[in-house]
């Protein structure tokens, strides 16, 4: 088993900037990628970034891609996601995922793929 914990949400105005992390514990030599996903006030969980542990690759949704960062540290079990130029429209819980399997970096846009979830942590940003 993979224990995932996020932190640094919280309010922000727009335009603003949160740093997000994920730490995570246990079994955690078994994972291949880790994800952040968001579920925006009454709507679906959604893909926001991913990053495989083979060569670092990361994979961003359209909406977020120039304004949002992930990177992370295997060794250290961390993953982070970097969130510049924060709008409104990037309220959400935001939701760490480590996944076991690797394969191409498109099909970490899926939320199947993931095999352990953090609990979320809650970004709201102010117009």
């Amino acid at each position: 088993q993979v224990q995932l914990v996020e932190s640094g949400g919280g309010l922000v105005q727009a335009g603003g900037s949160l740093r997000l992390s994920c730490a995570a514990s246990g079994r955690t030599l078994t994972t291949n990628g880790m994800g952040w996903f968001r579920q925006p006030p009454g709507k679906e969980r959604q893909f926001v970034a991913a990053i495989s542990w083979s060569g670092g690759s990361t994979y961003y949704a359209d909406s977020v891609k120039g304004r949002f960062t992930i990177s992370g540290d295997k060794a250290k079990n961390t993953v982070y996601l970097q969130m510049n130029s924060l709008t409104p429209e990037d309220t959400a819980v935001y939701y760490c995922a480590a996944r076991v399997v690797g394969g191409p970096l498109s099909t970490y846009y899926y939320q199947r793929g993931y095999d352990y979830w953090g609990q979320g942590t809650q970004v709201t940003v102010s117009s």
